[in-house]
């Protein structure tokens, strides 16, 4: 994970949250793998990689500091939740929220409860430098409903090709629904796809197309590779919704079938 160790030079920060600050209302050169705060100039160590087992399985954690997670090893605090704590009835009581509020505000989940978490995803592109990813060749490849929600959280992975030599990119993304600032979450990971068969090997359907909103209408939505959600920034955006859902809340652009985002593994993302 870029940004891991946070984004002082020199600095392991225990202590960091820079590669979970949200992004609002950004240029696309600030906003883009999180450069405003030059994550994207902190790799991770060589040979440190999210690893990808074909049609299995990956877990990451969520966390809103690094020391709420298992990447530091000296006395971590660890718990059910991103903040350390393991909150029993999360969501069902008044627990992380504040007066005259259902959103939990602590920590920032940006929801009322686990049902109405807008859901994450995990994009994957087949280059090994950064600097040639663009939103058409970085394509979802996972999607996880429901989250972010607790620390730990669960990927399922398509039949994906294998990387070139040094790896793969991969990024994360997450857009709220609702509850505090319509921002969005954006942050690279060197990543590598384990377990594939040389003679079986898909390839992915490129350029990756922007999803569209198509909640009320499936035939609408984008089929096949889909790039990220980019959105509410001051520009570079592929997303653009306005109105009213079907639940009559103002439309929020989602990791969901309402932007045509299907849960787990994305397996139309490949040519014939």
């Amino acid at each position: 994970m870029y940004c891991m160790k946070g984004n002082n030079p020199g600095v392991d920060d225990r202590n960091t949250n820079a590669a979970v600050q949200p992004l609002y209302n950004l240029t696309r050169s600030d906003w883009w793998l999180h450069h405003i705060n030059k994550c994207d100039e902190f790799p991770p160590e060589p040979g440190n990689f999210l690893e990808l087992p074909v049609n299995g399985t990956f877990t990451v954690e969520h966390a809103v500091n690094r020391a709420f997670t298992t990447t530091i090893t000296s006395n971590p605090s660890i718990g059910t939740y991103g903040d350390g704590k393991d909150h029993p009835d999360f969501g069902l009581s008044r627990d992380g929220k504040n007066p005259g509020s259902d959103c939990i505000s602590e920590p920032n989940m940006h929801t009322q409860n686990e049902t109405m978490a807008a859901g994450t995803a995990f994009a994957i592109s087949y280059t090994s430098n950064l600097a040639e990813v663009t939103p058409e060749n970085l394509v979802v490849f996972t999607v996880l409903y429901n989250t972010p929600w607790k620390r730990l959280a669960t990927y399922h992975v398509p039949d994906l090709p294998p990387c070139p030599p040094g790896g793969c990119i991969c990024a994360h993304g997450w857009v709220p629904n609702a509850c505090g600032e319509p921002n969005m979450y954006m942050l690279g990971y060197r990543c590598n796809v384990t377990g594939t068969v040389a003679s079986h090997v898909h390839r992915l359907q490129l350029p990756a197309k922007p999803p569209l909103w198509c909640e009320l209408n499936n035939r609408e939505c984008v089929n096949g590779s889909k790039q990220m959600i980019f959105w509410n920034q001051a520009d570079g955006n592929n997303v653009k919704v306005s109105g009213l859902d079907k639940f009559g809340f103002n439309k929020f652009p989602g990791y969901s079938m309402k932007m045509g985002y299907g849960n787990g593994a994305q397996t139309d993302i490949f040519t014939a």
